[in-house]
């Protein structure tokens, strides 16, 4: 996929969440090629940087495009069915405690319930959990 993003955060392998559609992108000439793909809420990263530059006129500030993808995500899993390779569907855990150190990658940004999910990785760190569950941290991959 091509984006347009802004020149200062156009590095390879930096990622971005998708926040949405601003109000000027409506009637902006390059919304098809800079957000037409993109989904909101969404975790994507850099793959290549275009040569090119243009001007934003929302953030009346130079944009590049760049070829994107959705990006790999760290999370924590029940450890009972962490095998690299393996699919799931992702759905939320819950969990009454919000204010938990661990509670960003149990409800990790750029999923979506029902996302289909290879497990891409065990990375072989074990976190206490408030709710008494057996976690594992793992890179999940679309």
């Amino acid at each position: 996929m091509i984006t347009l993003i802004g020149q200062e955060m156009a590095k390879k392998d930096n990622s971005f969440i998708f926040q949405g559609e601003a109000e000027e992108c409506e009637t902006c000439r390059f919304k098809a090629t800079c957000i037409n793909s993109l989904e909101e809420g969404r975790k994507y990263i850099i793959k290549d940087i275009k040569p090119s530059q243009l001007k934003c006129q929302l953030t009346e500030s130079t944009v590049v495009p760049v070829e994107i993808s959705l990006a790999d995500i760290e999370m924590y899993f029940d450890s009972h069915k962490v095998f690299e390779g393996s699919n799931f569907i992702y759905t939320k855990n819950q969990c009454e405690f919000k204010e938990c150190e661990n509670y960003k990658h149990c409800f990790p940004e750029g999923l979506q319930e029902g996302d289909k999910i290879t497990i891409a990785k065990d990375l072989r760190e074990s976190p206490e959990c408030k709710d008494k569950r057996f976690l594992k941290k793992i890179l999940a991959r679309f």
